[in-house]
């Protein structure tokens, strides 16, 4: 356990329930690829981690960076510690490499339309840096694979559909193909490809194969995706077909099968979805997996295990999404289409267990599973990843295990491409922090916003308005590790889903019920509010806000609630029209008199963007608040949490000059945000005090919305 992860230290203590550790991937680095570019070049540049591989001696990660042209190299001598070697430009878009020894070679996109596809084979040292090889291609390449005695490469040659014409509909000449390139010596044998015609062998399309993936074994027979005409086919070191078949469709029930309607309901179903696989990846030399993403029509949102003759050994049905809504990455807006989206699979065997690794591109998962017997896989973990994970690669002797993940979310404020790295440990797991698991029904979760302790080590929480035909209220039991959503209790008013809410803050009402604050947004019509609920959930009474509050309001409303006595104070996040700049109200309002009042806060000036509140709660003689930036990864600041003394906390009339609260600093959170070995995640929105002074600090994963869908639930000492 690296010295990073001791630093959470309660987090851990919770995971080390178990009486028996037993051998776990946990996360031990994060590296923003970004920090490839050289010195002098702009940052603010889109850039890319898509697939990966590794030197044989696995000291050198090399990956293909599509934004920058480019291949792009990380030391990971010490892989807790990741350090940029730089990027070699490719003159073209790269779509795949595969490295042998320290020669990594790379399929290159030089395409100029998709009516007149084009491509190369080129060849790195990644010792020297320089470029010693090159061969043209059929035209445009989308995977490559390396033979595992090294003696040839297989090239999917795609040709892709350009899906603006005809609706994307197929056929769209010219048909794809696979390529075989011999390999002599290590060396490119350009004039010894061997194209082999995939063509007339799909029932969809027959005319036009799409080539997607290759994989290939021990055998050196190679395993093609034909993604869009839902194909498989096997193809011998010679060229030979040697089987081919449907990749045949499932039913899907239980699933969300609406987009962004704002709720997550799993009653839905999809009957007779073609899997369309994407990537695919030998377990033996008989039995390949795939994962069934879907590009045309389908997409099974699963992955399959197949025969070489294409007898399906197992199929994951829902099962994986399901296991994904329970730890919060469900992405709700993705819900027709393709659900989790499966996209990547990878295999590798760590001390002396095979595994196949899943990567769920929309909800940035990685499934692991224990595939000694192909036909009972068994899901082991989920592990977070970086948004949108595309490819993997193992490096068993290391143990060690690394995605690239390929979204960039610079023009959005995001956080940028990672590469992250996976340990193999003698260790509990750490992730997932919080999971719904166990209960009755299959309960999705997410964008936790603010929280209260209660007794017995009960946590209540709510979702923001991402949610916003679904407000709910979680009740989260701390004393399980991970931590376990037990109850969803669903906001209503009048018997219906309560709507125009955007819960930002809950505390409790003495009374078995809950005050929360809805933050309010007057451009989309969400009033700025308080709301008595009850312990079924119902609205009971809802207070808005005073028109001395209303004249001066902005967007960035109440982002917190706390209640002492008979008075309840919340936090505005940001200034509003009668602040000084870095400055924001604390406003209180009196539940027995009607009365409103507030302070002010003086909040850090920020180094980029904007800082502001985000949780208050108090706590014997302090009450406490979350004070941070909006900057993820290497860019955040202020992710801080800070008490002022109740003495403090003596309300002036509005309208008039508010007293300055004093404060002081009682956590900066950075290290523990980047203590599970991920970047700095944004929004620490939820905080709550247990009795005995435990701190609970809670990440909101914006519903897996241009978001990794990671949420860090963890708990702390002042």
């Amino acid at each position: 356990m690296t010295a990073r992860l001791l630093g959470l230290t309660s987090l851990l203590a919770l995971a080390a329930g178990t009486a028996h550790a037993e051998m776990n991937f946990n996360r031990i680095a994060s590296f923003p690829v970004v920090m490839n570019m050289a010195e002098g070049e702009d940052i603010a540049r889109e850039s890319s981690a898509e697939i990966i591989d590794a030197t044989a001696d696995g000291m050198t990660l090399v990956y293909t960076d599509s934004p920058l042209g480019a291949l792009g190299m990380i030391d990971i001598t010490d892989p807790a510690r990741p350090a940029p070697k730089g990027a070699i430009a490719l003159g073209g878009e790269p779509t795949s490499v595969a490295v042998l020894g320290t020669m990594a070679f790379a399929g290159v996109n030089t395409s100029e339309s998709y009516t007149a596809p084009s491509g190369k084979m080129v060849a790195i040292d990644t010792a020297s840096g320089k470029m010693v090889g090159e061969c043209a291609l059929a035209g445009q390449p989308d995977s490559v694979a390396k033979a595992p005695d090294g003696s040839f490469l297989a090239v999917a040659i795609e040709n892709e559909r350009d899906e603006d014409l005809n609706d994307g509909a197929l056929p769209q000449m010219p048909a794809g193909s696979l390529q075989l390139l011999p390999l002599n010596d290590g060396q490119l044998d350009c004039a010894a490809i061997k194209t082999v015609d995939l063509t007339g062998l799909a029932e969809i399309a027959p005319s036009d194969p799409e080539p997607e993936y290759v994989s290939i074994n021990a055998e050196g027979e190679t395993v093609v995706t034909l993604q869009e005409n839902n194909h498989i086919v096997v193809v011998s070191k010679t060229g030979k077909v040697l089987s081919h078949f449907s990749a045949g469709a499932v039913d899907l029930e239980g699933i969300d099968a609406t987009d962004e309607r704002g709720a997550l309901i799993f009653t839905e179903s999809q009957m007779g979805r073609k899997r369309e696989p994407d990537a695919v990846t030998w377990i033996d030399d008989t039995h390949f997996a795939t994962a069934n993403e879907g590009d045309y029509e389908g997409g099974s949102r699963g992955w399959t295990i197949f025969a070489q003759d294409g007898t399906v050994v197992y199929d994951s049905g829902t099962s994986f999404e399901h296991a994904i809504v329970q730890i919060g990455h469900y992405p709700d807006k993705r819900s027709d289409a393709k659900g989790v989206e499966p996209e990547s699979v990878t295999f590798g065997e760590f001390e002396g267990t095979p595994m196949v690794f899943v990567g769920a591109e929309r909800a940035s998962v990685v499934g692991v599973y224990d595939v000694t017997d192909p036909a009972s896989p068994v899901l082991k973990q989920l592990l977070p990843s970086g948004v949108g994970p595309e490819g993997y690669v193992t490096i068993p002797a290391r143990n060690l295990l690394v995605s690239a993940n390929e979204s960039d979310l610079i023009e959005d404020g995001g956080a940028r491409a990672h590469v992250m790295v996976f340990e193999y440990q003698d260790a509990p797991a750490v992730y997932p922090h919080l999971t719904s698991a166990g209960m009755d029904e299959l309960t999705g979760w997410g964008a936790i916003s603010g929280m209260v302790a209660d007794e017995g080590g009960i946590v209540w929480a709510v979702n923001d308005s991402f949610y916003g035909f679904q407000p709910t209220i979680f009740k989260i039991d701390t004393t399980q590790s991970p931590a376990r959503i037990v109850e969803a209790i669903r906001v209503t008013r009048k018997g219906y889903p309560a709507q125009k809410l955007d819960l930002e803050g809950i505390t409790l009402d003495g009374k078995g019920g809950f005050w929360v604050a809805s933050e309010g947004r007057t451009d989309r019509v969400v009033p700025h509010a308080l709301y008595h609920i009850n312990a079924k959930g119902a609205i009971k009474e809802e207070i808005g806000l005073p028109a001395e509050l209303m004249a001066v309001e902005k967007r960035f409303g109440f982002e917190g609630i706390t209640r002492i006595g008979d008075t309840l104070w919340m936090a505005v996040q940001r200034e509003w029209k009668d602040d000084p700049k870095n400055h924001v109200k604390l406003v209180s309002y009196n539940i027995e008199t009607g009365e409103w009042g507030a302070v002010r806060y003086e909040k850090a000036a920020p180094k980029t963007g904007w800082v502001g509140l985000s949780e208050i709660t108090a706590h014997g003689d302090y009450v406490y608040v979350v004070e941070r930036d909006n900057q993820h990864d290497f860019r955040a600041v202020t992710k801080k949490i800070y008490r002022i003394p109740l003495a403090d906390m003596t309300p002036a009339p509005l309208g008039g000059d508010l007293p300055l609260v004093s404060k002081e600093l009682v956590r900066d959170l950075l290290p523990d945000l980047t203590a599970t070995g991920g970047y700095v995640l944004d929004k620490v929105e939820g905080l709550a005090i247990t009795e005995d002074g435990t701190i609970w600090v809670s990440t909101d994963n914006d519903g897996v919305d241009d978001h990794s869908g990671e949420t860090m639930f963890f708990a702390v000492k002042p």
